[in-house]
């Protein structure tokens, strides 16, 4: 799929020597588009492992096979998506992958962006790199929402995207994965990182889907670590 996406959308490509070629490694991206967990594999000089909802692999119909099918060769795992234990496992997947060597591929800011802003990002990321060691690349995504607006269905040829690799980011600095001064910081090195590579407005508020009941609001109004 790399070269047919390549002679396709002809993307700007940057920073591919900023990757490194072997070892744990985490791609801290923003996210404007469903596509960019198809635009950080294809541009990427490695392979990039990442998760994705459960409900893409599951269902017999030859739909689901071929989303299942296609999701895999992407190097996608399946994950429950959630808060609470739910979050956990997927952070506990993650981490396996890095122990493993794998790179792996996260957003920062938990979801899509609709307006195109640079949300705050969720102190996940920073865990995973404070707990394993690995270097965080940041990425910068310019564009992918115009290929593939939140509701399309398909992809749609677009003027070319740009997407930007930045120097690897070493936050151990910061203090260890216990510590939440040390995740908030290292999560906002992370998220300036990505701010100078895509040029997006700052949101200063973090992407949250509406709560839909009043004690979901009310968590949310509490002040508590978004992971």
């Amino acid at each position: 799929m790399t070269p047919l996406a390549r002679v396709l959308y002809r993307p700007h490509i940057f920073g591919r020597e900023n990757v490194p070629r072997s070892g744990s490694v985490i791609f801290a991206s923003n996210h404007l588009s469903f596509i960019d967990s198809v635009a950080i594999p294809v541009a990427a000089p490695r392979n990039v492992r990442f998760l994705a909802k459960a409900t893409y692999f599951e269902g017999k119909g030859l739909g689901n096979r071929l989303s299942a099918t296609f999701f895999t060769a992407l190097g996608a795992s399946p994950v429950r998506r959630g808060a609470g234990q739910a979050a956990l496992d997927a952070l506990d997947q993650q981490k396996q992958l890095l122990e493993q060597g794998e790179a792996i591929a996260l957003y920062p800011e938990g979801t899509r962006s609709l307006d195109g802003r640079l949300y705050k990002g969720r102190t996940g990321v920073a865990f995973l790199a404070l707990q394993t060691g690995a270097p965080v690349v940041p990425v910068g995504l310019v564009g992918t929402d115009k290929i593939m607006p939140v509701g399309a269905r398909m992809p749609r040829l677009t003027p070319r995207v740009t997407i930007r690799f930045g120097q690897p980011l070493d936050v151990s600095a910061h203090g260890p994965a216990t510590s939440g001064r040390a995740r908030r910081l290292a999560t906002d090195e992370i998220m300036e990182a990505i701010h100078q590579l895509s040029g997006q407005e700052l949101a200063h508020a973090y992407n949250e889907v509406p709560a839909q009941t009043p004690i979901e609001r009310i968590k949310q109004a509490l002040p508590h670590e978004r992971r």
